[in-house]
């Protein structure tokens, strides 16, 4: 940070910040739960880089929620285009904001999209953390409020829920709505409903910070270490007789045109080895096999 505290501007040579730091506004006491009302922090990571073009309705997404604890933690892999310039006008904004909350940034050269997720996870601060890439929106004001509200937390309590998760609808890249995500997440979530293919999108995939540093992302994978991750980490749930939480509603507006759409074969090899991995062979192929028979009747 500059002397005067403010953000310096976007050098693409030498980005790098003591990582993480809190930026302008970011008062943690106006994060603070109403007496007698206790929530747990919630951080909401968005990873970037020269994500400019779709990172303006992520932010106002979060800077709209009515939850009154939340962290927002930017990842930037050292961004050349107008993307630090917008988290600049986004925290100038939170400072007159209803409900501000923290947002901290981590600017510094990456391993990919994993790597850098995987460093959220190790510098988040809240109880839970999301993911929420640029273009991607929480689906309503209240999403955040609603998903705490179902999942019953308690402070200090272990067995608070692993994992709280929804539905996902998809948009395209002017935020408009499409459709409904294809694939709707099951009534009670165990490990082995990814069975059938990632039945709840990751950013509809709410998961305990604790839990997560346990099980983060394998930089082996490039397209699908999400669908891994998910997997490994519900086992952990199991394993500890944790919950997992359905609210029954849509927390996410996800952009269609993420990296594992984009590489969408090469996501599918991976998936492969990773449900043979987890499940064995035997049903890895058999699921593929359906699926393959699905994407042909569809055409």
């Amino acid at each position: 940070m500059s002397p005067d505290n403010t953000l310096p501007p976007p050098e693409p040579a030498d980005c790098a910040t003591p990582p993480p730091h809190i930026l302008p506004g970011a008062d943690d006491s106006q994060c603070l739960p109403p007496a007698g009302q206790p929530l747990p922090l919630v951080t909401i990571a968005t990873v970037t880089y020269n994500a400019a073009d779709t990172l303006e309705r992520t932010l106002k997404s979060v800077a709209g929620q009515d939850y009154t604890r939340i962290e927002h933690l930017i990842v930037d892999g050292c961004s050349t285009d107008a993307t630090l310039s917008m988290v600049q006008r986004y925290v100038a904004g939170n400072t007159r904001a209803t409900h501000p909350h923290l947002i901290r940034l981590i600017c510094e050269h990456d391993q990919g999209l994993y790597d850098a997720m995987n460093k959220a996870i190790l510098n988040a601060t809240g109880e839970y953390i999301i993911f929420l890439n640029a273009g991607d929106c929480l689906h309503s004001g209240s999403t955040i409020s609603q998903a705490i509200a179902t999942a019953r937390w308690r402070k200090g309590d272990p067995r608070n829920p692993a994992v709280i998760y929804g539905e996902t609808d998809l948009v395209d890249a002017q935020g408009h709505f499409l459709r409904h995500r294809r694939l709707s997440a099951p009534g009670r979530l165990t490990s082995r409903s990814f069975l059938g293919g990632m039945l709840v999108c990751h950013q509809s995939f709410y998961a305990r910070t604790d839990l997560a540093r346990q099980t983060l992302y394998d930089l082996r994978y490039r397209f699908s270490a999400d669908y891994d991750w998910c997997i490994r980490l519900m086992r952990l749930a199991e394993r500890r007789r944790l919950r997992m939480e359905n609210t029954h509603t849509v927390l996410t507006d996800y952009l269609s045109e993420g990296m594992t759409t984009r590489n969408h074969k090469a996501s599918l090899v991976e998936r492969l080895h990773i449900m043979a991995h987890h499940y064995g062979w035997m049903h890895a192929m058999a699921a593929h096999a359906w699926f393959i028979v699905r994407a042909v009747a569809m055409k």
